[in-house]
């Protein structure tokens, strides 16, 4: 059964015609356990919220994917190919690909932090930087949007921003707070 925020969720990414346009694209792809995740998801909602127009604020759409047959970089540099031949501009340089298997490769060189290996794309979400953005869905073949949001969209829908509890607090956070608030001023921060 879906609760009432995964439906109010669900009915604002299937108004948002780049959203569609984006999971639509990336089903007829068949990548493994793939799901469009973080900011252009829950952007979509604070631009309801307040009024803004469909894809106000989205900077990028971030696609994750989880395929640890091959952890190598070339493996995941085809599927960002692949991905954008599938689009045209102005998708095709805002489509974010990352392979979920092989994060934890590059994860603490380029952000300070350790980074376990992960089991599968939604695994990954647990591990954003705040609840509001770790929410991800994915556009199923009979046409269901499923979500995954492993602390909830309460924090979504209500746009407020607090540390995720289970991490250290991201050394990208002042920068990352200061982005949101620059987009959507009426943001609520929970700050650590």
């Amino acid at each position: 059964m879906t609760d009432a925020l995964t439906q109010k969720l669900t009915d604002i990414i299937r108004a948002d015609p780049g959203l569609m346009h984006v999971l639509t694209t990336v089903r007829a792809l068949g990548l493994p356990d793939w799901r469009l995740v973080s900011g252009a998801v829950y952007q979509a909602v604070w631009n309801v919220q307040t009024g803004r127009p469909a894809g106000y604020g989205v900077k990028d759409y971030d696609l994750a994917y989880f395929d640890g047959a091959d952890l190598s970089y070339a493996a995941e540099d085809i599927v960002i190919k692949q991905v954008a031949a599938a689009f045209d501009e102005p998708f095709r340089s805002r489509v974010e690909v990352r392979n979920q298997a092989r994060v934890h490769l590059w994860f603490q060189d380029r952000f300070g932090e350790p980074y376990p290996p992960l089991a599968s794309t939604d695994e990954a979400l647990g591990r954003f930087v705040a609840p509001t953005f770790a929410v991800g869905v994915r556009l199923e073949t009979d046409d269901r949007l499923t979500v995954a949001a492993p602390f909830g969209l309460k924090d979504v829908f209500s746009m407020t921003i607090r540390p995720n509890p289970n991490r250290p607090v991201a050394s990208s956070w002042p920068k990352v707070i200061e982005n949101a608030r620059a987009r959507w001023p009426e943001l609520t921060v929970v700050e650590p």
